[in-house]
């Protein structure tokens, strides 16, 4: 059996959907799962062991530059490797017009069917003229978390149940450098601080006292970044903490090696703190103003979810929390 998945963006809900992979391989070992990705998440969705194929999907820049001769030709190859395999499935789970069209695109097998959301759960950005390119689309709670969306889609088709906890099938990240200059040789935590909604933000003085916090314990705290202003806002937070360093820029699979390999991940909504818990890394998500039934860890006891829409969590929420992912502190004196 061959199937094709369309879950082209962003970072966050692209790790979301993955356990739909382990859902099918777990039932039919022998199918062939191939993905479309936006192309800045093709190095992410190869770490997926079960996915066969990745195929990118630049629609966010071809966008700058349409009527171009050398965009409509990628846009060309684009379709022309859609349908160099037949496929008995075609999975959409993001539920837009664009990944509706790219669904459209692909070649279906004799029988093939093209799968899809029948309505999108509360403030997602679903488009319900998506339906149109369905021969079958498949209603979820209003209020599914965005694991559960593409396991159930892919379940209602298939006709098996979701009844274990998810499974990511995230290999580690494979890097020329397998341990660059940045990465401490010994235990570290991470703050993933920055997001692009401000609103989503905890408070900086939140992440310099738990820092502080982490200083007790000797361990250093490693400060992500994206943008200029995210640089910026590290190097405000690392110039109050005793025990922080601003990484350099990283790339998707440095990003994903920080995650990986951390001792403990501390971050807001965003997609490096959930590819963290992925990994089942010991992680604290920060809901400040997003809702947690919706994005929370809710499939290992290596991950704690504090806060709510509207009710950010206090350092004493999370000093517990640390306590319970990494036992009682052993206290050592750090020096500024």
């Amino acid at each position: 059996m061959k199937i094709l998945i369309v879950r082209v963006s962003s970072l966050g809900d692209v790790v979301h959907n993955m356990p739909m992979v382990a859902d099918i391989l777990r039932r039919h070992p022998d199918a062939q799962i191939d993905w479309v990705v936006e192309e800045a998440y093709t190095s992410l969705v190869r770490l997926n062991t079960g996915v066969r194929h990745v195929i990118p999907f630049a629609l966010r820049r071809w966008r700058k530059s349409l009527l171009a001769a050398d965009t409509r030709a990628e846009i060309r190859r684009f379709r022309e490797r859609l349908r160099e395999e037949a496929y008995d499935y075609v999975f959409d789970t993001q539920g837009l017009t664009k990944t509706g069209i790219v669904m459209r695109m692909a070649r279906l097998a004799p029988g093939g069917r093209r799968i899809g959301l029948a309505n999108g759960t509360e403030g997602s950005g679903y488009e319900g003229v998506s339906r149109i390119f369905h021969h079958k689309s498949i209603p979820v709670d209003i209020r599914t978390h965005a694991v559960l969306r593409g396991r159930l889609v892919a379940a209602a088709a298939l006709g098996y149940v979701v009844d274990t906890p998810a499974d990511f099938l995230l290999a580690p990240p494979r890097l020329e450098q397998q341990s660059p200059a940045w990465l401490p040789d010994g235990r570290y935590a991470v703050f993933f601080h920055a997001t692009a909604r401000a609103s989503k933000q905890w408070a900086p003085d939140n992440w310099i006292e738990t820092a502080g916090l982490l200083a007790e314990r000797g361990l250093p705290v490693l400060l992500a970044w994206g943008s200029d202003a995210e640089r910026a806002d590290a190097q405000r937070l690392a110039a109050r903490m005793v025990n922080a360093t601003v990484l350099p820029k990283l790339s998707m699979m440095e990003a994903v090696l920080l995650a990986q390999r951390t001792s403990l991940a501390i971050g807001v909504d965003t997609g490096l703190t959930h590819i963290a818990a992925a990994y089942e890394r010991p992680t604290i998500e920060l809901y400040c103003d997003s809702p947690r039934w919706k994005t929370e860890g809710n499939w290992s006891s290596s991950i704690i979810n504090l806060g709510d829409q509207g009710a950010p969590p206090s350092v004493a929420d999370v000093a517990t929390a640390i306590t319970s992912l990494l036992g009682a502190a052993d206290v050592r004196r750090v020096r500024p």
